[in-house]
């Protein structure tokens, strides 16, 4: 098949009972929810309506989403608001690593909207933000989930050059349905992103997701261009339709299917494979250093 299917039968198809999840309660939820709404911060368990917010909020993490909650990009399954972002706040970086900090945060994740309508990106903020959560925090370990600059090496590099202990950079889907996926992104400057930091001997982590009417052999050499291109660590998630505006679901990808795909990462030479229907690029990112 050449193109995501728009089937009403596939769009209004019913979740299975493997992706259902338990609304978010509990103290530690609470305090997260405190925490993010004093600080005034974005983050993309909300922003991204992530599945997993009351488990991950519940045991004490979150994933803060920095340079606004404004996107420069379309992106076909990303329900991050799209539309022209606010002027960059230099004061983004302290905020977030003063909540680092009064969460006890022992392992870190940051992300952000893509702002391609910054000269560097963004670049220069997610820097500042790095150094002041190890100021902080000096004992929290961090995995910085990045956009691709475009292509722009420098502000890459600037980036890289921090050293965080992961850097994160998602190739959502396979190369024959990227134009309608992600709109403004390449495939191939994906795979050099990622490329990159490998080279700079950081870790490199992607993810992909699943059910967008990819086939099981293109989702196998997508994650053989992964290993080829470094990366270290992979995640593997069921995609959700965010909205009815958003690229419906294709198909409902069966638990079964998840754990073959992970075996086959393993026997290519992945470190840590995360794949599993909820499984979301930040989910259990902790444990993607043990090894």
């Amino acid at each position: 098949m050449s193109e995501i299917s728009t089937n009403t039968e596939q769009i209004r198809q019913r979740k299975p009972d493997w992706l259902r999840v338990k609304l978010p309660t509990g103290s530690e939820y609470s305090k997260v929810r405190e925490i993010v709404s004093e600080h005034k911060l974005h983050t993309i368990c909300q922003s991204g309506n992530c599945p997993n917010m009351g488990e991950c909020w519940g045991a004490g993490t979150a994933t803060f989403m920095i340079l606004g909650n404004i996107c420069t990009r379309s992106c076909g399954f990303c329900s991050v608001a799209t539309g022209r972002p606010e002027a960059v706040d230099p004061y983004e970086p302290l905020r977030v690593a003063k909540s680092v900090k009064l969460m006890g945060v022992k392992h870190c994740v940051v992300t952000s909207v893509d702002r391609d309508d910054l000269k560097d990106g963004g670049a220069q903020i997610w820097v500042e933000t790095i150094r002041k959560i190890r100021e902080y925090s000096p004992g929290t370990t961090m995995e910085t989930l990045i956009p691709d600059f475009q292509g722009k090496w420098e502000n890459l590099q600037l980036v890289i050059a921090e050293k965080p202990e992961v850097i994160s950079h998602n190739l959502e889907t396979v190369r024959r349905l990227t134009k309608q996926v992600r709109i403004q992104a390449k495939y191939d400057r994906s795979l050099e992103v990622l490329k990159r930091i490998s080279d700079a001997g950081v870790n490199a982590k992607s993810g992909i997701m699943l059910g967008l009417g990819e086939r099981k052999e293109e989702v196998l050499e997508s994650m053989e261009d992964l290993r080829k291109s470094g990366v270290s660590i992979l995640t593997l998630g069921q995609y959700l339709q965010p909205t009815k505006e958003h690229l419906p679901v294709f198909e409902f990808i069966h638990p079964d299917a998840f754990v073959e795909y992970k075996n086959a990462g393993l026997q290519m030479g992945f470190r840590f494979v995360e794949s599993g229907p909820l499984v979301r690029s930040s989910y259990h990112a902790e444990r993607h250093l043990e090894k």
